[in-house]
């Protein structure tokens, strides 16, 4: 039964589809896994169902982080141009939380109860489109700031001002629409188009994981140079400090999970290959990833001067996004 959830799991929308109608009855296959309960559980179901409630548990904190940080920068802060970033990188993360949770509970469920396959096929759908958000936005913002150090003259003087909010409302647009056309090609119109359209939509789809992969990394490298190994003395300030953690973070805990989205588009019958690990794994660590990010402002705008001080959340999330050097 772990296999088959796995199996399934990984699999677009259409060939969910497929699989299901060819395996046995679905609650047949939920006796036949509780039946085995009483023989024994392998080694590859115990792995799972511990990722699945650990991912479970930071979920949640994750999900109550990214909450604070939407109700600060969504009604009671100031934005700049940054901060609109955050909030928008903290919807996207809110969102993931939100049908990993579902996500998780759906396989704990199973364990008792016959849940309706679509909750699940959408919890993973919205799931993948929120983390291509995300990682659209996290990229921009490492473009933005590498362009700001770079050319801070004609940064200041030619961006126009609400470019963050446009940026931000582009990407959003962009990850729905190929989210939206994966789902409604391989599975409502799968029969009538033809596979070959629906693979061609994964292939554009890791194609445009990879360029944000690649504009990420090579930005912020960029930027990591050009601050310390410039001409001139560039002061490092609380903002440097959030986005390089924040993209840090990503590299270590975000990433396999897209680097699995790219195994799973172009090498075939990957799923059979550590399948009882891979994929859950990666969905803990883009757990990890998404909870991190609040603990990473909070943690920010809580060091003063190498020592960390007390103070109220909005203070703290304020400072965070604090663009100017610390005073001596």
């Amino acid at each position: 039964m772990c296999s088959y959830l796995l199996f399934l799991s990984s699999y677009s929308i259409g060939e969910l589809l497929k699989v299901d109608s060819k395996m046995p009855d679905w609650g047949n296959n939920i006796t036949a896994m509780n039946e085995s309960n009483h023989t024994g559980i392998s080694f590859c179901d115990i792995m799972f169902y511990t990722m699945v409630f650990l991912s479970l548990i930071i979920g949640l904190v994750g999900l109550a982080g990214n909450a604070i940080v939407l109700w600060f920068l969504g009604f009671d802060m100031h934005r700049n141009a940054y901060s609109v970033y955050i909030l928008n990188l903290a919807g996207a993360d809110f969102l993931f939380m939100y049908f990993q949770i579902v996500y998780c509970l759906h396989f704990i469920l199973e364990i008792f109860y016959s849940v309706p396959i679509g909750t699940f096929m959408f919890s993973f759908v919205v799931s993948n489109f929120a983390y291509l958000c995300g990682l659209s936005i996290l990229s921009a913002i490492s473009i933005e700031r590498c362009l700001s150090v770079m050319w801070p003259i004609w940064y200041r003087c030619h961006r126009p001002r609400h470019t963050s909010a446009v940026i931000c409302t582009l990407l959003w647009f962009l990850s729905l629409l190929l989210s939206l056309l994966d789902w409604s090609v391989c599975d409502y119109l799968s029969y009538s188009l033809g596979p070959g359209w629906c693979q061609t939509l994964h292939y554009i789809t890791t194609a445009w994981l990879i360029v944000l992969f690649v504009v990420l990394l090579g930005f912020s490298l960029a930027l990591v140079v050009t601050i310390f190994c410039g001409s001139r003395r560039i002061p490092v300030t609380r903002l440097y400090v959030t986005i390089a953690c924040t993209v840090l973070v990503f590299l270590f805990f975000g990433l396999p999970y897209g680097i699995y989205w790219f195994l799973l588009a172009w090498i075939e019958n990957f799923d059979d290959f550590l399948s009882c690990y891979f994929l859950p794994l990666t969905r803990l660590l883009s757990c990890f990833n998404s909870c991190a990010n609040p603990i990473i402002y909070f943690l920010v705008g809580s060091i003063r001067h190498r020592r960390f001080q007390r103070n109220t959340l909005k203070l703290l999330l304020q400072r965070a996004m604090q663009d100017t050097p610390e005073e001596e």
